[in-house]
């Protein structure tokens, strides 16, 4: 199915999320079809939480903060909090927005919802990357899934665990090497660039996603998976959390960013909903 054929329907279908608390069950691939998932869905938080032990590029300058501006009881008598908080756009669980490697296109703010909400397919390398933590996924990965479990749906959100996520958040060993400042010496996989072109051009995906800090992998120095995205206003999801309970296909992601106006990034919450019946296993 193309993007245009899936997405023509997508905004009823969020509706019927919504609104359906007892959809009647229906055929594969009609409006309600995600209105009866979220009925039964199990819900996979993929995000990891901002905090002290967020990690970040380690070219930021700065990291997470958050100030307690009120805490207590009031002279009204009752319970009131509030903070200020400030963060990077680049660290913790977060997307990049197509701007951020290619000018002239869309910013955090501009990216339309059709392409942040869709069916998740997950690529799992995570036994190449124990052998090799430079790993890069291939085309010939990509067809070997396909293989397996069909061919890719265009508008699809492609996320590859690599099961780095269980090294979060130790950064030695999330990243490869922790010498702040300084990132020309990082080691963890992800996608490779004959992947992530054959992915956009081949079967026009939504987004790329991975457990890792990067869409490139950890040695890359030209970051050419991020620009061959970015110019096809692909936007990445990094540092996704939790892959490892989301199966190969079935279920469906939300994943949706702080609306930063002009943003290069911005923090992201995102959600899987899987299929009660559906193995957990990518």
């Amino acid at each position: 199915m193309k993007r245009t054929e899936m997405f023509h329907w997508l905004p009823i279908a969020v509706l019927a999320m919504a609104c359906a608390p007892s959809p009647t069950p229906v055929a594969e691939e009609t409006p309600t079809t995600l209105g009866s998932l979220l009925a039964e869905a199990r819900i996979v938080d993929l995000t990891w939480p901002y905090d002290e032990e967020t990690v970040y590029w380690p070219t930021a300058t700065s990291r997470f903060q958050l100030e307690q501006l009120a805490w207590g009881e009031t002279d009204g008598g009752y319970f009131y909090s509030a903070n200020a908080f400030s963060t990077p756009e680049h660290g913790g669980t977060h997307l990049d927005a197509p701007i951020h490697f290619f000018a002239d296109r869309w910013t955090a703010d501009e990216i339309p919802l059709d392409r942040l909400i869709g069916p998740a397919v997950v690529i799992d390398a995570s036994a190449q990357a124990a052998q090799d933590p430079d790993y890069t996924l291939t085309t010939d990965d990509v067809r070997a899934w396909e293989a397996e479990h069909g061919e890719i749906a265009a508008g699809s959100i492609v996320l590859l665990h690599t099961g780095w996520g269980e090294r979060w958040p130790d950064r030695l060993a999330y990243l490869g090497d922790d010498t702040p400042g300084e990132a020309g010496n990082l080691h963890f996989p992800s996608f490779g660039a004959d992947s992530a072109q054959w992915l956009i051009s081949e079967r026009e995906v939504s987004v790329l996603g991975v457990d890792t800090a990067s869409i490139d992998h950890g040695p890359s120095s030209n970051f050419s998976v991020h620009r061959i995205a970015n110019e096809a206003n692909v936007p990445g999801l990094e540092n996704v959390a939790n892959l490892g309970a989301v199966p190969a296909t079935g279920a469906w992601v939300v994943a949706l960013p702080m609306k930063i106006g002009g943003g290069s990034g911005a923090p992201v919450r995102i959600v899987a909903l899987v299929p009660a019946e559906a193995d957990p296993s990518p």
